[in-house]
């Protein structure tokens, strides 16, 4: 699946990481959709599901964990890809035991992010 096919949906209340994010991803020619709250992008899921997701962790009503888990119980699957500032083992694992595709902290490699994409979303084409 070429990146000009992956539809990309980045969930994270802080206006400049959902910029950078969007900026980095759309310069390797992937579709972006971003949202300012995990509730914002409930109220999208009618509009269909993207290839990928990538949440934060702490966001204000709806935390990132728990819109996963919200997903997950509707039977709305798609691969997860967390990215937060709080890198602590605990939270990773909590993260990694839900579900979650692959788990980055902040700072973030943009490369890493990029190949982690593009290989959560082939692995998913062959069957999530």
């Amino acid at each position: 699946m070429s990146p000009e096919s992956i539809r990309v949906a980045i969930v994270d209340d802080d206006l400049s990481v959902r910029k950078a994010l969007s900026r980095l991803l759309s310069a390797s020619s992937f579709r972006v959709q971003t949202f300012a709250s995990a509730h914002d992008f409930v109220d999208s899921l009618p509009l269909g599901l993207p290839d990928c997701l990538i949440l934060d962790i702490n966001m204000p009503g709806l935390s990132g964990l728990d819109l996963h888990s919200y997903l997950r119980k509707t039977q709305r699957s798609v691969p997860t890809i967390v990215i937060t500032g709080f890198g602590d083992t605990d939270v990773r694992e909590r993260c990694l035991a839900s579900g979650v595709t692959a788990f980055f902290t902040k700072p973030l490699d943009g490369s890493a992010l990029i190949r982690t994409l593009e290989a959560t979303v082939a692995d998913c084409a062959s069957g999530c």
